[in-house]
């Protein structure tokens, strides 16, 4: 969305027709609803900021369920917004710490900053793209007073406390794409704005949470500050850095798993290290992405009883029906032969036509796998591709279910 498109959306007249405007979910949908809006008079900027915002609120839903449609979005802006679930989870730690005030420094589309305003905080709401600060402040509104928005950069309204209410405390987001509204891509650590130095010598002189990418490079983590890797329903989606009174004493290394309406929380004052490696059992567990990143893989090895399937590789094995919510399980059937013609041959000698597909430590395209195997069958199962001292190995198994939080 550029200036023009968000002008003509902001009126009256904008809101009311992209209120008014049925779901936009496929490339026909888009082509009908121009087509309409076009024979109906409006202008090219109108129409395209209205059938954007109507496709960008369906996809919304995922994140912000029912508040999308009243929400505005950028492109970019919902792909690196927090869900609404996540951010309720970050509020919660401010507000566990007894802060009351907020400065939200690179605020997005306002996602992190809804959460904060819910639970009561004051939030000064900062963003150095114009558009995005504007989108903001109108996914803000409904809040009143408890937030403010400008448009500025990280920098220029750190350097004025009293202008930002004296926040308490800090939530920074550093812009890690290229600057724009659609497409973008991810840019190095020394371009990221405001730059990450800055990001944290401000978190070393006040309470603050960073928010960064998972696969954040381990070495440039501080030592002063408590490392929150962050997974929901499946998918390792950030790192929390919580600095100062927002850093819990003793937790250094934390793996938060959300899953649904459920959290858990595995927390440890350090890198934990792996169990030694044992032989195949009944069991293979696969523990969650914020496990493997906060590396508290051996955490869950000992309370499932469980040893490593192999050196480097996030495979748990045991002989026990324990299981955890930090781990996905499966009951092993058997080892399989590698060889691909063999394999597929015994596959459909099972009768199995569906099949899960995982792998660690070993270089397969599942997708292009599950073509050679030729699979026929009603029976399904889970085939585990990994490396085990050295060579392949194929382990048919069932997953069980999820264990509950």
């Amino acid at each position: 969305m550029d200036t023009a498109e968000l002008t003509a959306l902001l009126t009256p007249e904008g809101l009311r027709l992209l209120d008014a405007t049925d779901p936009v979910e496929t490339t026909a949908d888009v082509a009908a609803a121009v087509t309409r809006l076009r024979k109906a008079g409006h202008s090219p900027d109108l129409v395209s900021a209205v059938v954007g915002q109507a496709r960008l609120r369906q996809k919304a839903e995922a994140k912000f369920g029912d508040f999308a449609t009243g929400m505005l979005f950028t492109r970019a802006g919902l792909e690196q917004a927090t869900r609404l679930s996540v951010a309720a989870h970050h509020a919660h730690r401010f507000r566990a710490a007894g802060m009351t005030s907020v400065a939200d420094l690179g605020c997005g589309i306002g996602g992190d900053a809804m959460g904060f305003a819910a639970l009561g905080l004051r939030v000064a709401a900062v963003d150095a793209d114009e558009v995005t600060a504007a989108i903001a402040a109108y996914n803000l509104a409904p809040f009143g007073d408890l937030v403010t928005v400008r448009h500025a950069t990280a920098e220029a309204a750190a350097s004025d406390l009293p202008a930002l209410g004296n926040p308490d405390a800090f939530w920074l987001d550093p812009a890690r794409r290229t600057a724009g509204h659609g497409d973008t891509t991810r840019t190095a650590s020394s371009e990221w704005s405001p730059p990450l130095d800055w990001v944290f010598d401000l978190a070393s002189r006040h309470p603050a949470g960073v928010k960064l990418g998972p696969g954040m490079d381990r070495d440039l983590i501080p030592d002063d500050v408590e490392a929150q890797w962050v997974s929901a329903d499946g998918s390792t989606i950030e790192l929390v850095l919580w600095s100062g009174a927002l850093a819990r004493e003793g937790v250094r290394r934390a793996a938060l798993v959300l899953r649904g309406t459920s959290a858990v929380e595995l927390t440890a004052p350090d890198d934990c290290p792996d169990e030694p490696v044992r032989p195949l059992g009944a069991y293979i567990h696969e523990p969650d992405g914020a496990v493997i990143r906060a590396r508290l893989i051996g955490e869950v090895a000992r309370a499932l009883g469980a040893g490593m399937l192999a050196d480097r590789v996030a495979y748990l094995t045991s002989d026990t029906e324990l299981t955890s919510p930090f781990v996905a399980t499966f009951r092993v059937r058997e080892t399989l032969p590698t060889d691909i013609r063999k394999l597929g041959a015994a596959l459909r000698e099972r009768g199995i036509g569906r099949l899960e597909i995982k792998k660690r430590g070993v270089d397969v395209d599942p997708a292009a796998l599950r073509t050679k195997l030729k699979l026929r069958g009603d029976g399904e199962a889970t085939l585990i591709l990994t490396r085990v001292a050295g060579a392949r190995m194929a382990i048919l198994a069932d997953r069980l279910p999820a264990a509950s939080a």
